[in-house]
C-alpha cells in the first residue's frame, strides 16, 4: 500500500507540473504575438510616414514655381540677344525635371547664327545655364535681302552693318536667299582669296552661271567662275589684259576666265576704229 501511495504521489506531481507548464505556454505565445504585432505596426507607421513625406516633396517639386524655367543664365552671345537665345532654346515655362540639356543644345545649334551650344541643367537659382559660340560673318551677301555668310558658307541673318566685310551682289533675277541655306564652299573661298590678293576689292558680283565677277575700273566685268583655281585665273586674266586688251586697244564688255584653258573676251570696240 505504501509503495502505491508513493507512485500516486509522483504521478500527481507530474500531472501538476505539466498543468503548470501548459498554463504558462499560452501566455508566452500571446506575449510573442503581441510583440510581433507591435513591431509590424511600428514599421508600417514609419513606412507610411516616409511614403507620405516623399509624396509631399514630389508634389511640391512638380508644382512649385521655383522649378519652372522663367529665365536662364546665358553667356557667349555677341550678335544675338539673350532674349533670342532664350526663345530659341524653347524651355520657357518648362519644368526643370523634363529638360534635357543635350536636346536643348542640339536645338540651339540649328539656329544658323549659333555654331556651338553647351547647356547645363541644375538647381535653382540658376537651373539652366547656356553658353553659345556664334558664327562669325566673313561676307555680306545681297540677293533679294542682305544676309551674312560665314567661312563655311552658312547664310545667317544680318545683325548689324559691317562695312568691313566683302560684299557680294547676286543676280537680281534669282529668288531671295534664305537664312540657313548654304553658299558653295568654292564660291566663299574664291571670294575671300580675291579679297586677299586685292585688298581694295570691296564688292563682287555673282551670277549662277558665270560665278564670281568683278567690275573692273576700265568698264568691263571679269568672271572667275565658281571660285576654284583663283590664282591660275588671275594669271590668265593678267596676260589677257596686257597682251590683248592694252596691246590691241580693245574695250571689252566681259572677260570670262572661269575656264582658264578657254578664256572668253567680249569686245565692244577698238580704239582705232
Amino acid at each position: 500500500m505504501g509503495s502505491v501511495s508513493v507512485t500516486e504521489r509522483r504521478v500527481a506531481r507530474r500531472v501538476r507540473k505539466q498543468q503548470r507548464a501548459d498554463a504558462q505556454r499560452p501566455a508566452v505565445t500571446n506575449r510573442r504575438r503581441t510583440l510581433f504585432l507591435v513591431r509590424l505596426l511600428s514599421w508600417r507607421t514609419v513606412s507610411g510616414m516616409i511614403v507620405l513625406g516623399l509624396s509631399i516633396v514630389l508634389y511640391l517639386f512638380l508644382t512649385a514655381d521655383a522649378f519652372f524655367v522663367n529665365s536662364v543664365a546665358i553667356g557667349g552671345e555677341k550678335y544675338l540677344s539673350r532674349e533670342e537665345i532664350f526663345r530659341d532654346s524653347d524651355i520657357a515655362q518648362r519644368h526643370v525635371f523634363w529638360i534635357n540639356g543635350g536636346d536643348v543644345a542640339q536645338r540651339l545649334e540649328q539656329v544658323p547664327n549659333i555654331a556651338d551650344a553647351q547647356v547645363v541643367v541644375g538647381w535653382p537659382p540658376n537651373m539652366v545655364q547656356i553658353l553659345v559660340t556664334e558664327r562669325e560673318p566673313v561676307l555680306t551677301w545681297e540677293q533679294g535681302v542682305r544676309v551674312w555668310v560665314d567661312v563655311n558658307g552658312i547664310v545667317m541673318k544680318q545683325r548689324e552693318d559691317r562695312p568691313d566685310l566683302l560684299r557680294i551682289v547676286a543676280d537680281e533675277t534669282e529668288d531671295p536667299i534664305g537664312v540657313g541655306s548654304r553658299i558653295p564652299q568654292t564660291v566663299v573661298d574664291g571670294a575671300l582669296l580675291l579679297r586677299k590678293r586685292y585688298p581694295n576689292i570691296n564688292v563682287l558680283l555673282y551670277d549662277p552661271v558665270k560665278g564670281l565677277g568683278y567690275r573692273h575700273g576700265g568698264g568691263w566685268t571679269i568672271w572667275f567662275g565658281d571660285g576654284s583655281n583663283i590664282d591660275t585665273k588671275l594669271l590668265v586674266y593678267a596676260q589677257i589684259e596686257e597682251q590683248v586688251i592694252k596691246a590691241q586697244g580693245l574695250q571689252p564688255g566681259e572677260v570670262d576666265v572661269s575656264s582658264p584653258d578657254r578664256p572668253y573676251l567680249n569686245v565692244l570696240w577698238r580704239e582705232n576704229e
